[in-house]
């Protein structure tokens, strides 16, 4: 394989290769991470890039952050359906 090829990379073709792509974790990112973490859908190339940049006081704050809005929705919505049950 000659230095102008490079070989082929699963994925989208049109994503820059690992080297080239932004490395700083912003707010948004660490929420989207979170997210999708939670959800069991975070790619191995985001949490590479979380581990490696970002801070693990900021992922831990936002899980806990997350699971206290989680529960509270969850405990909000166990209440409307029990007091429109009763009423």
């Amino acid at each position: 394989m000659s230095s102008s090829q490079q070989p082929a990379r699963p994925g989208n073709p049109d994503e820059p290769p690992p080297e080239q792509r932004p490395q700083n974790v912003t707010f948004w990112t660490i929420v989207r991470s979170t997210l999708a973490a939670a959800i069991g859908v975070q790619n191995q190339a985001n949490r590479e890039r979380d581990f490696e940049h970002g801070t693990p006081g900021a992922f831990i704050a936002a899980g806990l952050i997350f699971t206290t809005l989680f529960v509270a929705v969850l405990v909000g919505v166990v209440y409307l359906v029990i007091r429109s049950a009763a009423g």
